[in-house]
């Protein structure tokens, strides 16, 4: 099941919620009972497989002459 991030629009506190994708636009109550929230962007982190090499050239790719 995704999670999802919010931020409380009252307290600011920001909390997540474990709910289905068929949920993910549904209002979502902060912990403290304020109803107020946006739900937050979050990114993913994919992972390829082991056999996948790093880009050559340090931090960039060797583009800022690093590598």
């Amino acid at each position: 099941m995704p999670t999802y991030a919010y931020r409380c629009r009252e307290c600011t506190e920001s909390f997540e919620l474990n709910r289905p994708m068929s949920e993910s636009g549904a209002p979502a109550k902060c912990p403290e009972g304020h109803e107020d929230t946006v739900r937050l962007l979050t990114t993913v982190a994919l992972t390829g497989s082991a056999s996948a090499q790093p880009p050559s050239g340090g931090c960039c790719g060797g583009a800022c002459g690093c590598g």
